[in-house]
C-alpha cells in the first residue's frame, strides 16, 4: 500500500535532496537510511548517477527495492544496530529517524557523521513540535513516533559533528494529530 501512495517527490523535497546531494561527486553512494522500497528517493538518487546502499528493516520493502533497483546495496537492518561501512557521499534519512526512541537518535547521527567525508551531507526530517512519544496507524499499521523538536535536533546533529546548511517546515505542526515534520539538511564538519 505505502508503495502505491509514496511514487513522487513534493517539490521542497526534490529541492532538499537537490542541495544534499550538490556536495557529491560522480560515482559516490549515497546511504539512504530507512529507504523502504526505494520509491521515490533512492530512485531520484540513482537517476543522477549515484549508486545507493539502502537499509531498511523491513524484508518485504527490501525486496521490492532489490527488484527495482538490483544494482544498489540493499541492507537489512535496524537503523539503531547498522554500523556504515566506509565513506558515503551523502546521507538521507527521510521520514525514517522519527520512528526511533530519540534516545537513540544521537548515536545514529554520530555514525552517520563518521561516514561522511568533510563537506558532505545529510538529510533528514524530525518532528515539528515538542511531544511525548505516541503511535498511530497508517495503512492499517501501527507506527510508533518520538522526535526531538526543531531545535532539540539542531543541537543533537551540531554535536555529532554536523553543521545546518538549511532547516525548513515542510508542515507545521497542528493542534490535532499533526505535529508537524521539519527537514534539515546538515553538513559533516
Amino acid at each position: 500500500m505505502w508503495d502505491a501512495q509514496r511514487v513522487h517527490l513534493s517539490d521542497a523535497e526534490q529541492r532538499l535532496l537537490e542541495l544534499t546531494l550538490e556536495a557529491t561527486r560522480p560515482g559516490d553512494s549515497v546511504l539512504d537510511l530507512g529507504c523502504g522500497t526505494g520509491r521515490p528517493i533512492a530512485q531520484y538518487v540513482v537517476a543522477r548517477g549515484l549508486s545507493v546502499t539502502g537499509v531498511d528493516q523491513a524484508p518485504g520493502l527490501l525486496a521490492i527495492a532489490r527488484e527495482r533497483m538490483p544494482l544498489e546495496e540493499w541492507v537489512e537492518s535496524r537503523l539503531e544496530e547498522f554500523e556504515p561501512e566506509g565513506q558515503y557521499g551523502a546521507a538521507i534519512a527521510w521520514d525514517s529517524l522519527f520512528h526511533i526512541p530519540r534516545e537513540r537518535h544521537a548515536a545514529i547521527l554520530r555514525r552517520v557523521r563518521d561516514a561522511l567525508p568533510p563537506g558532505r551531507r545529510l538529510a533528514l526530517t524530525a518532528g515539528g513540535s515538542e511531544h511525548p512519544p505516541f503511535t498511530d496507524t497508517m495503512f492499517g499499521e501501527t507506527f510508533f513516533y518520538d522526535s526531538h523538536a526543531p531545535e532539540a535536533i539542531v543541537d543533537v546533529l551540531e554535536q555529532a559533528g554536523f553543521q545546518i546548511v538549511h532547516a525548513e517546515f515542510l508542515n507545521l505542526p497542528t493542534t490535532g494529530r499533526d505535529k508537524g515534520r521539519y527537514a534539515i539538511v546538515a553538513g559533516a564538519v
